[in-house]
């Protein structure tokens, strides 16, 4: 690419523009992202000397066209498959992935980081981060950006501006980037970068003076970005490459601090149904490249998260201290829908999960009902607000979270794995985990009664199991959980939707001879300790079986037993959780294989644990025998 004349950089966009297209058709993924940014590509790696320099994408799932120039074009078939490409930037995966991001705005922090390492004399090179306009409304990008123009090391933030996270972007953030989009000349180019000016093509050296003086009327003397020690460059065509090409080679020979390039682009840029669609083909499934028809299957269930989001609705059309939360995934957690029955009581926050937690809190401690919804993985950015803002407080926060659980193709940076953990730790938190769409409905319905400190209910991703749906949710006991099969051998207590799968465990075993009982926990905290207790004394095997990691309700039930005394009985106890790794991507059916979670495990892990049981007890028989 190096080697390329500029026209030539042209065409082969234009390629890479519609090879990406064709990829993504055929596997699905991330698409409109990545399409905003071809010429950013193209120009970055151009220009710089990637992977020498380190290139840093916020988030990775703008980088399908980076994976594709960087040898990685035929594993392109395999994107987001079993055993396939990641759907973001891995490090393990390629030495031009330098740092791993599924997560946003955490660039220019990682990128600090290896610009701080280079000038200690660890590492070589420049550091480009590109971050997009929804990612920089976090307050962990503006941390580093303070940081970064204090220390004045030089490092590149391209300000990727689409003005779409993946919900519109929202605040007041945004409507300074449409100002200074708005206001200011094609480039502008500050008082540190007069030097360079002089290299620029015409017409952007006459330009950049007339930059240079526009800039003072858009903020007072300067931009938000220049008050925080950059040099602010832009804003510019985020899809004229020639531009980019000039502007990039003067930055490269000329700057010597922090440098913000603002690029203006458009998600789904080149391919009209992108372009025309709502959420611009942020996340598809495969599709036709030629008319972009997306494939469909018809859905046995509906999903989760609009049975959440239904039953949320119908909640607030009957208590008006109902208020909806959610961190710039409106449509992700289905409150695109509440919006629109009960738009003034609906808040998008940006990416910004700490802000939503705490927020929530203030609505809570205001007399409002909050409802948090966030993704499990994201949920874990907040755990401070969770802890102090909320829980210590006692506040009656209700939190949905979405995707709890293995996830499929977006991998182990978006798995559920931790939050029945974390939450079940904290003194005063109710937790409880749906094990079909029915229960969903009714603990969305006991959240919004449940005054008693924070609540909250997790559920997967993906069609439910397509049980009949209340038409009212009706607020569960508190703390109570139910028999779903009566059995007198062993027992399983599901927390969450490994209910089904623990059901046809127990048809297996049955198909032995064994009996087995199949208990609803439907809460970890707090445990239903009778339940529990009866099924300890009355089988010989007790699993518990959880969607999360180790730690969480199984490890509750576990200590509940020991300190009651009944671990010391003839009752054998196994916690089955997720795997203590962070399980690859794949189908989500593919991952719970492997996890040892579907049925045949289940009930495999059941008879390994009986048989098991039967020598101790005939072993010890034998030992009681012969002292006697």
């Amino acid at each position: 690419m190096r080697r390329l004349r500029d026209a030539e950089l042209v065409d082969l966009a234009d390629e890479l523009r519609r090879d990406t297209i064709a990829k993504v058709a055929a596997t699905g993924g991330h698409l409109g992202s990545t399409l905003g940014v071809i010429e950013l590509t193209v120009a970055i790696h151009a220009v710089f000397t990637t992977p020498r320099d380190k290139l840093i994408w916020d988030v990775g799932h703008q980088a399908y066209a980076h994976k594709i120039l960087t040898g990685r074009r035929e594993a392109m078939a395999g994107l987001r498959q079993d055993g396939g490409l990641s759907g973001f930037t891995k490090r393990s995966e390629s030495v031009y992935d330098p740092f791993g991001a599924a997560h946003s705005s955490t660039s220019i922090s990682a990128g600090l980081g290896f610009a701080a390492a280079r000038e200690l004399g660890y590492g070589e090179g420049d550091v480009v981060a590109v971050i997009g306009d929804g990612a920089m409304s976090a307050g962990m990008a503006y941390e580093a950006m303070n940081n970064a123009g204090a220390l004045g090391k030089r490092m590149f933030v391209i300000l990727n501006d689409n003005e779409m996270s993946i919900s519109p972007s929202v605040g007041a953030f945004s409507r300074h980037l449409a100002t200074l989009c708005a206001r200011a000349p094609v480039v502008g180019i500050d008082v540190v970068m007069k030097k360079a000016a002089a290299r620029l093509p015409e017409p952007f050296k006459t330009g950049a003076a007339r930059a240079r003086q526009a800039m003072g009327a858009l903020t007072g003397n300067s931009s938000l970005f220049e008050h925080m020690g950059f040099s602010y460059v832009g804003p510019v065509d985020g899809h004229n490459l020639p531009q980019l090409l000039a502007i990039l080679r003067t930055l490269k020979t000329r700057a010597d601090g922090p440098v913000l390039i603002h690029a203006i682009t458009r998600k789904g840029a080149g391919y009209a149904p992108a372009e025309n669609s709502a959420d611009k083909y942020h996340g598809v499934g495969s599709f036709d490249a030629k008319t972009g028809a997306l494939s469909k299957s018809k859905a046995r269930a509906p999903a989760y998260t609009k049975v959440f989001a239904q039953a949320l609705t119908e909640e607030a059309g009957r208590d008006d201290r109902i208020v909806a939360v959610t961190a710039a995934m409106a449509s992700g957690t289905g409150l695109d829908a509440f919006a629109k029955a009960h738009p003034e009581r609906m808040f998008d926050v940006g990416i910004a999960e700490q802000h939503a937690v705490t927020f929530a809190a203030g609505l809570a401690a205001a007399g409002m009902k909050p409802f948090c919804a966030i993704y499990s993985t994201f949920l874990q950015r907040a755990y401070d607000q969770i802890v102090h803002d909320v829980a210590l407080q006692g506040l009656p926060v209700r939190f949905a979270i979405d995707r709890a659980g293995l996830v499929g193709a977006d991998g182990p940076t978006h798995a559920g794995a931790f939050d029945i953990a974390f939450l079940t730790n904290l003194p005063g938190f109710t937790v409880m985990a749906a094990a079909d769409e029915a229960e969903l409905v009714h603990m969305v319905a006991s959240a919004a009664v449940h005054d008693a400190g924070p609540i909250a209910f997790r559920y997967p991703r993906g069609e439910g199991t397509g049980v009949a749906l209340p038409e009212r949710g009706v607020p569960l006991e508190i703390g109570k959980g139910r028999v779903v099969r009566q059995g007198r051998d062993i027992a399983f207590l599901s927390f969450g939707t490994r209910l089904g799968e623990c059901l046809a465990a127990a048809d297996l075993l049955a198909a032995r001879g064994l009996s087995a009982t199949v208990a609803d926990a439907r809460f970890a905290k707090p445990l239903d300790t009778a339940l529990i207790e009866d099924l300890a004394r009355n089988h010989d095997v007790l699993l518990t079986v959880e969607e999360g990691a180790s730690g969480g309700f199984g490890a509750a039930v576990l200590t509940h037993l020991a300190d009651g005394g009944l671990l010391d009985g003839s009752v054998a106890v196994r916690t089955l959780t997720l795997p203590d790794r962070y399980e690859p991507h794949a189908s989500p059916d593919v991952m719970y294989e492997r996890s040892g979670l579907t049925a045949p495990h289940l009930a495999d892990s059941a008879l390994k644990c009986l048989e098991r049981t039967s020598r101790h007890q005939k072993d010890h028989a034998l030992r009681l025998a012969a002292s006697t």
